[in-house]
Order: structure tokens, then sequence, then C-alpha cells
């Protein structure tokens, strides 16, 4: 299974989390206390080497700005995070190439849209290579340290797991992933204060503890399946 280690602030950290088994690291380019600049970023990845998977996370950027900032920094992937609408995914595509890109929507968003809002994003599916499924708000699209509620959400998980690669986010630590694994069925999961013993600053404890719990979902979720 994928998994995101986000906030990643400094280059201790970015190998800590690559020690302890994580798929790829996120850098957040938007208001939080895990907040990082272009040339931070630029010398952390530039240290990975380019065999790591390496994302930005940007809320509400516009996509030629977007472009600007992946020109300077050679990340493999980007995670919108904002309000961005369908109809500018295209526009996204065509200045990131073949990077990565992650849409992330909100769950308690799309319960109260009923489906509609999904529905739109899933149209302009090809220009996407995965969605994540947040438990954030208007107010704070993510780093909540809060669950959404996943029983409730899991239709409309299954429609995305129909379309492309689901990724869960919001509130994930070791004790709980193994169950959002076991009711959501994702292809990857994202975790950032789950892991950290301050924000912006990751526990290698918890960095372990974390990712031997998601292979303990996976593999049961592979036993029950």
């Amino acid at each position: 299974m994928w998994i995101k280690i986000c906030g990643t602030t400094n280059l201790a950290d970015a190998r800590a989390s690559l020690a302890a088994g994580a798929s790829a690291l996120g850098f957040i380019f938007a208001p939080s206390p895990r907040r990082v600049d272009i040339p931070t970023a630029f010398d952390i990845v530039k240290a990975m080497g380019v065999d790591v998977e390496t994302i930005g996370v940007f809320v509400n950027e516009h996509p030629r700005r977007l472009g600007e900032i992946v020109s300077q920094i050679p990340f493999t992937g980007v995670q919108l995070h904002g309000d961005e609408p369908p109809e500018l995914m295209k526009e996204f595509r065509q200045v990131l190439g073949g990077r990565q890109i992650i849409k992330t929507l909100q769950a308690a968003d799309l319960l109260e849209s009923g489906g509609e809002k999904l529905e739109s994003y899933l149209a302009k599916g090809g220009y996407l290579d995965a969605i994540l499924l947040d438990s954030g708000s208007a107010d704070q699209p993510g780093g909540t340290g809060k669950p959404f509620a996943w029983e409730k959400v899991k239709p409309l998980a299954a429609k995305i797991r129909e379309a492309m690669p689901l990724i869960i986010a919001g509130g994930l630590d070791a004790e709980n992933v193994a169950e959002a694994i076991a009711v959501l069925e994702p292809w990857g999961v994202d975790v950032a204060s789950g892991v950290e013993f301050e924000p912006g600053k990751k526990s290698t404890s918890k960095l372990r503890s974390f990712v031997a719990a998601v292979r303990q979902g996976e593999s049961s979720r592979k036993q029950t399946g």
C-alpha cells in the first residue's frame, strides 16, 4: 500500500520517513505549522534523489503559478488540497505534464452535496491520478488531526475506487489506520499529525508504528477479501 508522510519540513525527518517504509514525502505550501518554502523543499528533494516520490501540497494555487513552482523543485507530483474546480483540472494537467496529480476532496463536503460534487471531479478523471478523501473544512483544508465518518463515506469511496486510486487521510495514526483500511479499502494512506511529536516534527517511533499498522491492515484485508 502507498504511504505518504506529509508535512515534511527537514531532511532528518525525510530520511526517517523513508527508513520507516514511506512510499512518498509531502511538502506543504499553504498556511500551516508544517509549511515550507521553495529553497527548503528544493534542498530536501534534491538530497532525496530521483527515486523518491515527492509531492507538493497546494491550496487554491493558480495553475500558472503552480507550474512556476514545480519548475524550480523536481517534485514527482502535486496534491491540490483546496477548492480547485473541476474545470481547472485540464489546465493543471497541461502545466504539470506527467507529474502525478492528486485532488483532495473533503468527506463532509461530499456528503452534503449528495455525491454531485464527486461526480463532477470523476468526470475530469482523465486529468487526475488519484483522489484523496480528507476530514478538512473550508476554514482548515487539512491537518485537522480528526478522522471523518468512514462508514458514511463508504459508497462514495467505492465510486472513487471504480474510477481511480483512492487515498485516505484525516486523523490517521497507528491505532486507527487498520480499521480505516478495512472500511474504505484505499489504494493509499496519508498521514501528518499522527506521526509527529509536535507540528512539523516527526517521531521515529510513531513513523515505524504507523507503517507497521498499515502493513498489518493491508494484510488483514487481503486475508478477509
